[in-house]
């Protein structure tokens, strides 16, 4: 069995930005929704049989209480925001199990579901679909990959080291050193790619990291520099790791047999033919779910 983890909150937004805006008789935009649940269904008709699709309810979560800068609502276009509750709802309808964040995060969810999916004897893989940087910490092996739907490139722990140049297990610490700007924490001054990646590459974690530079004996311009930097800012870094640190202790399902796709509910057929209905903006014509 195969575990497909889906973040719906990326798929929105990508949805949105990508397909013209339509909207249903009532005036409401309903495209991006239309657009991600024809996706999901997609993968379904093409076999994947357990999916779970991770939405963020509410954007702000409990590390908006940790970092005054980290990403909120705000600015989110509000036909985009609207959506939200109305994905979830059509996708529950599909028969597809929707896990809804309000304390925690998608991303939280995906990594949660993951490790609890892996670890049952039955799963052969769990393949989380999301481009996010900070789901690589979740990769291990070959059992728990990385899937980008838009580029279509999977990533397994290899690719993970490849393209970050540390393993996943230093994901965490490689955005508390380089930031992400998506998730509104800067990083620390003078971290680069490069150089994280030359860090971290040998010493796993920012606490195995001498304080010495003279100790690090790794390709690293500015070295002295950059172990000053790390001294001076050394609890922004904790706290940037923890902002980092996906949350793994959320209880979302307790056999992975619920997340088994049995088809769709009695009012789908309706929500369906609703969204079937919407007008696109360019054209006078009609685009259907399937």
């Amino acid at each position: 069995m195969i575990i497909h983890l889906i973040d719906g909150t990326y798929e929105l937004f990508r949805h949105y930005y990508a397909l013209p805006k339509a909207r249903d008789k009532d005036g409401r935009e309903v495209a991006a929704v239309r657009g991600v649940v024809r996706s999901v269904m997609g993968m379904i008709d093409q076999g994947a049989t357990h999916v779970a699709v991770a939405t963020d309810h509410v954007i702000e979560s409990f590390r908006n209480g940790l970092w005054a800068g980290y990403k909120t609502s705000e600015g989110i276009e509000p036909d985009l925001f609207a959506q939200f509750p109305l994905l979830e709802d059509v996708l529950t309808a599909a028969g597809v199990v929707v896990w809804p964040m309000v304390e925690f995060e998608a991303d939280d969810a995906l990594a949660a579901g993951a490790l609890a999916a892996a670890g049952n004897p039955k799963v052969e893989q769990v393949v989380i679909c999301t481009p996010d940087k900070d789901l690589g910490q979740c990769v291990s092996g070959q059992r728990i990959v990385q899937l980008n739907r838009r580029t279509g490139i999977t990533l397994d722990e290899a690719g993970i080291v490849k393209k970050f140049g540390v393993s996943p297990q230093s994901i965490p610490d490689y955005l508390a050193l380089v930031g992400d700007s998506a998730d509104g924490y800067p990083g620390l001054p003078g971290w680069g790619a490069k150089s994280s990646a030359a860090v971290l590459g040998k010493f796993l974690h920012l606490e195995a990291i001498p304080k010495d530079s003279g100790e690090w004996h790794v390709n690293a311009t500015n070295a002295s520099t950059l172990a000053a930097t790390l001294r001076d800012n050394w609890k922004s870094a904790l706290l940037f790791r923890t902002l980092a640190t996906l949350r793994t202790d959320i209880p979302l399902f307790d056999d992975v047999d619920q997340l088994r796709w049995q088809g769709p509910k009695p009012d789908f057929a309706a929500m369906k033919a609703r969204l079937d209905g919407a007008t696109t903006a360019r054209t006078t014509g009609k685009r259907r779910l399937s």
